[in-house]
């Protein structure tokens, strides 16, 4: 394995700061989304705002997922710094690791609830078209 030096981990905490507000940002809309439909569905309790309000409820699960991954790959990066200095390399590599594929996943789901949220933005652009 590489000789990991106490800074490389540190590389990641600029990249994860900007996807975790990049996540917080995306949940608030969807937190106002869901507060508009709320008291859009107690006037009018439309088919189509139920389903609108699930495919909402999917997305927020999926945004929790990415800020879970995302905050542990933070953590993760911060234990190999503390181990690489107490000179524990191969704990330090393997948090590091970890929290390399953490941020994959994190970016994974990230990429899938993109590609659901405009299916759901494809919807509204064809019922405009009708």
């Amino acid at each position: 394995m590489t000789e990991l030096n106490i800074t490389t981990p540190a590389l990641m905490f600029s990249a994860v700061s900007l996807i975790l507000l990049a996540y917080t940002n995306r949940f608030l809309a969807y937190a106002q989304i869901v507060r508009n439909l709320y008291s859009e569905f107690k006037k009018n309790k439309d088919a189509v705002l139920i389903d609108q309000i699930k495919n909402l409820r999917r997305r927020l699960h999926m945004i929790r997922s990415m800020q879970i991954f995302g905050v542990s790959s933070l953590f993760l990066s911060m234990a190999s710094m503390l181990f690489l200095y107490l000179d524990m390399n191969l704990s330090g590599g393997i948090a590091f690791g970890t929290g390399i594929l953490s941020m994959i996943i994190s970016l994974a789901i990230s990429l899938f609830e993109i590609q659901i949220s405009v299916k759901a933005l494809d919807l509204h652009l064809k019922d405009m078209e009708d």
